[in-house]
């Protein structure tokens, strides 16, 4: 059966459960093999929520890995595709009006770029997790 391969650009809601849902969804209509592309930046915690996103995923059964990309979410994306390697892409943001990718209407900036399928999952940030 073929695998579908997703490129997931996520920050802020790469551990939200909106994305988790949206790629679940996914594996209904077949196998998945996701990779998170985050863009760097300096926000404190982001390899914890990238590492426990990663560990959810592949609880659920999606092959996933995850990688760094250009501070600028465009760029991240153009730097990396490969139309050979993905079929889609998903831009996940946080909320309509607190979305500074929205504003700079980064999923259509994706979809002209990549020339391929570009889909959008609005998400809140999962709640900081505690660690023992």
């Amino acid at each position: 059966m073929y695998r579908q391969k997703l490129l997931v650009v996520a920050n802020q809601t790469v551990d939200s459960d909106e994305l988790y849902d949206a790629l679940r969804e996914r594996t209904e209509r077949g196998p998945l093999s996701v990779t998170l592309l985050v863009p760097q930046d300096q926000q404190a915690g982001l390899g914890h929520r990238v590492n426990a996103s990663l560990e959810r995923l592949h609880a659920a059964g999606i092959e996933a890995e995850a990688m760094l990309g250009d501070v600028d979410p465009a760029c991240a994306v153009i730097e990396v595709w490969d139309p050979r390697r993905w079929d889609e892409v998903i831009v996940s943001t946080l909320p309509t009006g607190t979305s500074r990718w929205l504003q700079i209407d980064l999923p259509h900036r994706i979809a002209r770029a990549v020339d391929a399928p570009v889909a959008h999952v609005e998400a809140t940030p999962a709640p900081a997790r505690t660690t023992v």
